[in-house]
């Protein structure tokens, strides 16, 4: 049987949580890594998914439960990475908004 995806960011982010004292531009290269590495999964589920849609069409398999499994992984994570892609540019604005 195939293993599940986690498909939440904490194991992407923990090597995040505790920095050993590097500069900053390695942090941000650590978190440009871990969100490439996330777009990257999202991308994968997306695929599989609609894989799994071709051949439930095409008739081609009966498995209609792992189908399912399949697309609501891809739909939670697809709506994860939009709620993040949201929060990014609402941080954004509001640094913009900020007076120096």
């Amino acid at each position: 049987m195939k293993s599940v995806a986690d498909i939440t960011l904490n194991s992407h982010l923990q090597g995040l949580t505790q920095p050993k004292s590097s500069p900053v531009q390695s942090i941000g290269g650590k978190f440009a890594e871990a969100l490439s590495n996330t777009i990257a999964e999202v991308n994968q589920a997306q695929l599989a998914a609609d894989h799994a849609s071709e051949q439930i069409a095409a008739g081609e398999t009966k498995n209609l439960h792992e189908a399912m499994i399949k697309l609501e992984e891809a739909d939670i994570s697809l709506r994860l990475m939009v709620q993040l892609r949201n929060k990014a540019v609402e941080a954004y604005q509001e640094i913009m908004r900020m007076q120096v």
